[in-house]
């Protein structure tokens, strides 16, 4: 049953363009091919890169926060509660208004007492300032070093300068060493995020981040696999251009450098609305497209290929929504922090009261805008 199950997943047909065997991929003549058994390498790699991270995040980040005077948040620890903590963790972070009375009733406790302690106990759960800008620099630097890195492999390649070049020969393509660095360095890297996403920091786009790691890891090894190493590269490259920019910006946030961080948002909104929005449909996936028909007949790798770069675009164009919402804060008021944050709350005591005489003074609508929502 294995057997069968592993000649189904290796059927040449779903792979490799027709009249392409594996046995037409394998090491001659000089050539050097990529091997699926090379994505094992991806793991030791994504480990290290952990191990990486932390020894960053702890000697470079940590005192680099120490400098720029990056202080975590004082916090209020909300009082142990039996009932709440109950409700809590099985039933709803934000109790309703109709909750709030039953609790209140089951507590003894006062409404308003019973959000502020709602407040302090969802603000225990977020990460502080600085655990934000130590994850922020990380990324910014390992895409920095991963941008360039693709620039030293690919600017003297033709098919940078010429999408068709990316076909030429195709599926024989010689794999070249600069590749298999490149290509092992990105899928540890994302393999690493997905590995940490439980301990990062929350977002409020989770599951697509989730759906985005997955989906560049499926088309990394796929890509290695049926040789799509060409295009693969160009993928990448362009998509750590933008990345360094968002996560810069943020750092600088974070420190406080407001006018530099603005400008490295204005910076950034155009080149991934130009990079996501325009290169990446209308010349990569146009290159994945349209012309591999001129060479060989579609197969199914080709339609699953092209899907997940769909999977990707779908993505870009979610983000470039939230991306524009940051833009029009940044234009009417101002930019703080990333807007995908799961922002941490004002869980004072006066500033539930202030909140309690506005709703009474001027309605539930100021209310809601005084609390944040």
């Amino acid at each position: 049953m294995l057997q069968t199950v592993s000649d189904w997943l290796w059927w040449e047909h779903l792979w490799l363009p027709a009249n392409v065997s594996w046995s037409d991929l394998e090491d001659n003549e000089g050539r050097v091919y990529a091997k699926a058994s090379q994505l094992y390498a991806a793991l030791p790699c994504a480990l290290c890169l952990l191990l990486v991270r932390y020894l960053f995040e702890r000697f470079v980040a940590t005192p680099l926060a120490d400098v720029l005077g990056i202080r975590d948040r004082a916090r209020h620890v909300a009082q142990q509660n039996h009932v709440l903590e109950k409700y809590f963790c099985s039933q709803a972070r934000s109790p309703s208004q109709a909750d709030l009375k039953s609790l209140s009733k089951k507590t003894s406790w006062p409404e308003r007492r019973i959000e502020v302690w709602f407040r302090r106990r969802r603000n225990q759960e977020r990460p502080g300032l600085r655990k934000r800008f130590c994850e922020a620099s990380w990324r910014c630097v390992f895409y920095l070093f991963a941008f360039f890195g693709g620039v030293l492999a690919l600017y003297d390649k033709p098919w940078l300068y010429n999408l068709k070049e990316v076909w030429a020969g195709f599926p024989k393509q010689s794999m070249l060493q600069s590749q298999y660095w490149y290509y092992l360095l990105e899928m540890g890297f994302y393999l690493s995020l997905l590995l940490s996403l439980a301990f990062d920091v929350k977002r409020k786009d989770f599951k697509e981040q989730v759906i985005h790691h997955i989906a560049t890891l499926t088309l990394l090894s796929f890509s290695w696999i049926s040789n799509y190493i060409r295009i693969g590269t160009l993928v990448m490259a362009l998509h750590d251009s933008a990345d360094i920019l968002l996560e810069g910006a943020k750092v600088f946030n974070y420190a406080k450098w407001h006018q530099t961080a603005n400008g490295m948002f204005v910076v950034f909104t155009v080149l991934f609305m130009v990079t996501r929005l325009v290169i990446f449909p209308f010349w990569l996936i146009h290159c994945t497209w349209v012309y591999p028909t001129e060479r060989f007949s579609p197969f199914f790798g080709y339609y699953f290929f092209n899907a997940m770069l769909m999977v990707l675009q779908i993505l870009h164009i979610y983000w470039a929504v939230l991306i524009s919402r940051m833009v029009y804060k940044f234009i009417f008021s101002k930019l703080e922090g990333d807007d995908r944050s799961d922002e941490e709350e004002d869980d004072s005591d006066s500033a539930q009261e202030t909140n309690h005489k506005l709703s009474h003074k001027n309605g539930p609508g100021v209310r809601g805008r005084a609390n944040g929502h």
